[in-house]
């Protein structure tokens, strides 16, 4: 298995846990959305970064509260990525 394949993977299941986890959590929002942050009150954006944060065991606050970071489900993820890559 290549190792480009074994990371898409990873990406794959990441978004999946991540997906699975906002649904239990929101339940009214629409995570398929392409514009996600606009559905999105100031509540639903803190519970999104406090439940990623106890999740994966990063820090996210209101510096990683922007449109750009909370467009889409895959703006997530990648959010979620470079902070674990960080660390």
């Amino acid at each position: 298995m290549s190792v480009e394949f074994e990371r898409t993977q990873n990406i794959i299941a990441m978004k999946e846990k991540i997906r699975t986890i906002l649904e239990d959590t929101l339940p009214l929002v629409n995570f398929d959305s392409d514009f996600l942050y606009s559905e999105l009150d100031s509540l639903g954006v803190t519970t999104i970064l406090m439940v990623l944060s106890d999740e994966f065991g990063i820090t996210l606050d209101s510096r990683d509260a922007t449109p750009k970071n909370l467009k889409t489900l895959d703006s997530i993820v990648a959010m979620v990525e470079g902070k674990l890559a960080a660390r």
